[in-house]
């Protein structure tokens, strides 16, 4: 048996591709789809099946473009109602992938198991390579279950929080929990994804592994589980309904989408007058140095994608600006991936022929942390306004003493609580979160706006005092570990 996991970093995603004589099933694919192409060619394998754990919400899946370049089937939970041609698995089918009657290729066998709870159509496979074994050796859990954590039971538009808890109690402990403690667990996400609360940073593990340190398997009542459960959730971002619903109907193929255009400076600011979007993707000292008036900045080396997808949305027209060619091709591609296919161009030339042009350029300051605590001694009497832009469960774990928590989430809906006319201190963890804060402030007629540099780590590095907080937005219920005799 051929197994290969591909890990996508910005979006802590994993995908899987799985292969016996020559045929192979790749499971829950990122958008561009090279990357199995690539691999399937290496290993001298036909991609035949694209199975989906669930209709993922936050990202676009590359099924169909994986179907349409290979004519491979897409099989997917019967409960998704997907729009698009597919093969409805239910619970207990099995599929079989190789050429049986050959042994040097015996088959490898994928049984689905329906785990609702995280989505009403999660499924689960359970890998079993019959050369070996007729136990099975790996089971793929999607989003239902993650190394440390379990997935979010709040993204059906038509069932409740406590329902899917409930459901995703049943499929834990009916489905996942007696399977043998040696079988190993693959997940589709890890740390950083806000489909779960707490995922481990690690990417695969066993079932007794989780038994004994996954917080969500440990004894307790159905009940209990679903007060955990339901309790403190991460923000989910609005686009996250918008990605689910793309993948349902089946997203449009990457060579469908119509090419950006290179704007010379003029053009591409008569663009932005007249309401177009400047993403500018560069990094935030670059930025600060100098930027287009009213861009927002958003570092391609950081969750490019996610935050350009909950602070700007997915359908607004975009213009690019970028330091080369290729980082705005891979602009695009990491924006497709989220579902944002409104790139109408980028600025040909980048800032140096925007400079050149002698059109208006922006500067963003960038405040050392030093410089930050000088402030925030005599804050707020001398009239700055410092903001933590973190989750609120980054600051409940300690934040600067005079700092308000607006999180970069909802900044936009919270911004009328400053006041634009004020000197504004902006800081996040480290330093990229912040940028894009700033850059918004700019773009809605903030005067004076810093950007801390290093963030929160900088300044507790430096030895600065910080205050741990519940004084923030969130349920007031109870959301320890139960521990059920």
């Amino acid at each position: 048996m051929y197994f290969q996991q591909f890990y996508l970093t910005c979006l802590a995603q994993a995908s899987y591709m799985i292969g016996s004589g020559g045929v192979a099933a790749v499971v829950d694919p990122q958008r561009d789809i090279e990357i199995y192409l690539d691999e399937a060619q290496r290993q001298k394998l036909k991609i035949a099946f694209v199975i989906e754990t669930h209709l993922h919400a936050d990202f676009v899946s590359g099924h169909r473009e994986l179907a349409a370049r290979t004519g491979a089937k897409i099989y997917l939970g019967a409960a998704a109602d997907a729009q698009f041609e597919h093969v409805a698995v239910k619970d207990g089918d099995v599929l079989r992938i190789g050429r049986e009657g050959l042994p040097q290729s015996a088959p490898v066998e994928l049984r689905f198991l329906s785990t609702p709870g995280h989505t009403p159509e999660s499924m689960c496979m359970l890998v079993t390579d019959l050369s070996r074994s007729d136990k099975p050796c790996v089971v793929l859990t999607g989003d239902t279950l993650f190394i440390g954590d379990v997935g979010r039971p709040d993204l059906s538009p038509n069932h409740t929080p406590r329902e899917l808890a409930g459901l995703l109690y049943d499929s834990l402990h009916q489905k996942l929990l007696p399977l043998a403690d040696e079988v190993e667990v693959y997940p589709a996400h890890g740390a950083g994804s806000l489909c779960g609360k707490s995922m481990s940073s690690e990417r695969s593990s066993t079932i007794g592994e989780q038994k004994r340190l996954n917080y969500a398997l440990q004894p307790m009542s159905r009940e209990s589980f679903i007060s955990m459960m339901t309790c403190d959730l991460p923000e989910r971002p609005e686009y996250f309904a918008q990605d689910a619903e793309i993948n349902r109907r089946g997203p449009a193929l990457l060579t469908e989408l119509p090419p950006s255009q290179a704007y010379p400076p003029a053009a591409a600011w008569k663009r932005i007058q007249q309401g177009v979007v400047a993403l500018d993707t560069r990094p935030a000292a670059q930025f600060g140095a100098g930027h287009v008036p009213g861009a927002i900045n958003i570092g391609l080396a950081g969750q490019y994608a996610t935050w350009a997808a909950t602070v700007i949305g997915l359908g607004k027209p975009l213009l690019l600006i970028a330091e080369d060619q290729d980082r705005v091709q891979e602009s695009q591609v990491r924006l497709a991936r989220v579902g944002i296919e409104s790139v109408v161009g980028y600025l040909e030339g980048g800032m140096i022929a925007w400079e050149q042009a002698e059109l208006p350029v922006v500067q963003l300051s960038q405040m050392s942390v030093h410089e930050l605590r000088e402030l925030e001694v005599r804050a707020p009497e001398n009239g700055w306004q410092i903001v933590d832009v973190r989750r609120s469960g980054e600051w409940k774990g300690g934040h600067l003493p005079a700092a308000v928590n607006l999180p970069l989430d909802h900044l936009a809906e919270s911004i009328n609580s400053l006041d634009p006319q004020k000197p504004t201190a902006i800081h996040c963890k480290s330093g990229y979160r912040s940028s894009i804060a700033c850059g918004i402030l700019q773009a809605r007629g903030f005067k004076e706006v810093h950007n801390v540099v290093g963030g929160y780590d900088a300044w507790v590095h430096s030895g600065f005092p910080t205050l741990i907080s519940d004084a923030v937005p969130g349920p007031s219920a109870d959301c320890s570990i139960p521990r059920d005799s």
